[in-house]
């Protein structure tokens, strides 16, 4: 086995309350390819910072191999005190490193190195930290988030980068496409402590199902013969004076164990208020154009979007995404052509910057509008820290002011604001950022069922997949294009990458002369497997078809009744409508779990 440059053993650390890590470990093997995934707040940044020697755990051991190098990006790169973004990037170059290599990563990156680092955005802060970490020549690089504000150019680029990279790498990320394609070991935090897998992440949901599953039959099983000791403890009471002293020490180590385990993390629960039905037709734009001074955002572009459709805008930062969204729905005029809003629209809207929070106001505050205790999601009055708990906050939090939220918490927080107003148009700009992984699925089984019509701005190219069904694609010059299907789909109609169309828009930077050497390789394929729908409906099924089965003979035995039509007719109608409909019910029940009783065969079989 070879001997690993990089490892941490027996990691605890505890910041009251919960401990957050409880023997945690990892290794890491030259050249080696990680991914470190886990629930928002379960970890994942605290471990890393402690394998980049910046957080000092409360016990465990930390091993680096002598003489090797590391960097580490975090989340919130720090720029202050260096004059530009140059000066910070050369900063991080060991005494060997090619000094022009600097310089280079940044071009590379549509900056020249020039930039005051008062003066740039959250995606320019990103590149210059992207630019620090990569140009050295290093043994470990530690990634935190790096796709964060970057767009789809910018990731594209990344990708290929560390691909042809040599050194070793611990990422974490959301972003599934970028997981897939880099790691070739998935480290799984939770409860404390890590699980590592020897696969990509293309196999670690699988994975970590299966193991769920088990741990489930577990905590029942160990629940059951709990009870039943507990059961057999006060039986005893009452009837012997002496009682098996083995088997009580048993049972106290029993409760022991119990107050030791964790509690399973809660999951998120999403739940719409859906308004009523817009009209077929919910916006139509006939060869609009707009333009701020000399810069074209949008030229001669027309289409027509209809109830349920799901659209995606892709293109890099600054096309003009967001301006195009308003426009199409009407909060911006265009300088010329025609915009025609459906009827009967009902619009809500999630910005990116989640600057409509307010940082004054609480979590509770920011659900209710500041007026009273309740919300009302789905036509149904909550109390307001019941809902939260549906989006893992727990009651304290409820008078947390929201500016001192993590970035997860703000946008799961927009997010339970968004489902509390009718809609039947979600306008979501950047909604993917900082959710965790398991939250990702859920929005997306949302959006997937949600009724009325959604407009989507996302740089994550898995979630445009499975949600989108057309996706329209800034081509440069103020050029945008509607292509049918996923961004894959867009991206095969295409052509080019979204990096080459970046390289000829208005706003880019000048090409450097040279690239950035890379090697594109093929991402392992994924592996076919159920959904999260499809599982719960397993699991639901044959429990529905029993209980239709026994309305069934209910109904029949009551019709069976020779007398019951003289006697009543209308009930004898009323109650064979009932059975036409609980037999198609059933039939249709059937259905369904066969067919996914034999895709789950197969899966299993592959």
């Amino acid at each position: 086995m070879v001997a690993p440059i990089l490892a941490l053993r027996d990691v605890h650390l505890s910041f009251g309350g919960t401990p957050l890590l409880e023997g945690a470990e990892l290794a890491v093997a030259p050249g080696e390819r990680l991914c470190l995934v886990g629930r928002n707040g379960s970890g994942k940044s605290t471990l890393l910072k402690i394998a980049a020697d910046l957080v000092q755990p409360d016990s465990g051991e930390r091993f680096v191999q002598p003489g090797a190098t590391m960097r580490y990006l975090p989340q919130e790169p720090d720029l202050s005190g260096f004059e530009s973004a140059l000066d910070y990037v050369e900063a991080g170059l060991g005494p060997g490193d090619d000094p022009h290599r600097a310089r280079h990563l940044l071009e590379a990156l549509g900056l020249t190195g020039a930039e005051n680092p008062g003066n740039l955005s959250g995606g320019e802060i990103r590149r210059c930290a992207l630019a620090r970490a990569l140009a050295p020549e290093l043994d470990i690089l530690l990634l935190d988030e790096p796709t964060n504000h970057l767009d789809l150019p910018a990731i594209e680029w990344l990708e290929r980068t560390l691909l042809a990279s040599r050194s070793a790498l611990i990422l974490i990320s959301h972003d599934r496409r970028f997981l897939e394609a880099l790691s070739r070991v998935t480290l799984w935090l939770s409860d404390g402590q890590v699980r590592r897998l020897d696969r990509g992440f293309g196999e670690f949901e699988t994975w970590r199902d299966d193991i769920l599953e088990r741990e489930e039959t577990e905590r029942h099983k160990f629940e059951r013969k709990l009870a039943a000791e507990t059961a057999w403890l006060r039986q005893g009471v009452k009837a012997r004076r002496r009682r098996n002293q083995g088997r009580l020490r048993a049972l106290l180590a029993m409760r022991e164990e119990k107050r030791a385990r964790r509690t399973p993390q809660g999951e998120v629960s999403f739940t719409t208020s859906e308004g009523g039905a817009s009209g077929k037709l919910v916006v139509e734009v006939e060869a609009i154009a707009k333009s701020f001074g000399d810069r074209r955002i949008v030229r001669n572009f027309s289409t027509r979007i209809l109830r349920g459709e799901r659209v995606g805008f892709v293109g890099p930062n600054g096309a003009g995404k967001t301006t195009l969204l308003n426009l199409l729905t009407g909060a911006l005029a265009p300088d010329s052509g025609a915009v025609r809003l459906g009827t009967n629209l009902q619009m809500v809207a999630l910005d990116q910057s989640r600057d409509s929070l307010g940082s004054a106001v609480t979590v509770a505050e920011a659900l209710t509008g500041g007026a009273g205790e309740t919300v009302t999601v789905g036509g149904q009055t909550r109390h307001v820290i019941g809902y939260m708990k549906d989006f893992l906050f727990t009651a304290e939090q409820a008078r947390t002011r929201v500016n001192v939220l993590s970035g997860g918490e703000r946008g799961r927080l927009m997010l339970a604001r968004a489902f509390t107003k009718p809609s039947n148009l979600l306008v979501l700009d950047e909604p993917t950022n900082d959710l965790d992984l398991e939250t990702l699925d859920l929005l997306q089984e949302l959006l997937a069922d949600y009724a009325g019509t959604v407009l989507l701005v996302s740089h994550d190219r898995d979630f445009l997949d499975r949600v989108v069904t057309s996706v329209i694609a800034f081509e440069g010059q103020g050029r945008w294009i509607e292509y049918a299907g996923g961004y894959s789909d867009m991206a095969a109609q295409r052509g080019p990458s979204v990096a080459q169309i970046a390289a000829t828009a208005s706003h880019a930077k000048p090409k450097p002369a040279k690239s950035v050497p890379a090697s594109p390789a093929e991402p392992a394929p994924k592996r076919a497997r159920l959904s999260y729908k499809e599982k719960h409906a397993l699991q639901t099924l044959p429990a529905r078809m029993e209980s239709l089965r026994g309305e069934i003979a209910t109904l029949q035995t009551k019709l069976a009744d020779p007398n019951l039509y003289a006697r009543d007719p209308q009930n004898f109608s009323k109650t064979a409508t009932a059975l036409s409909t609980a037999e198609s019910a059933l039939a249709a029940a059937e259905d369904e779990w066969l067919a996914l009783e034999l895709k789950r065969e197969e899966l299993e079989g592959a």
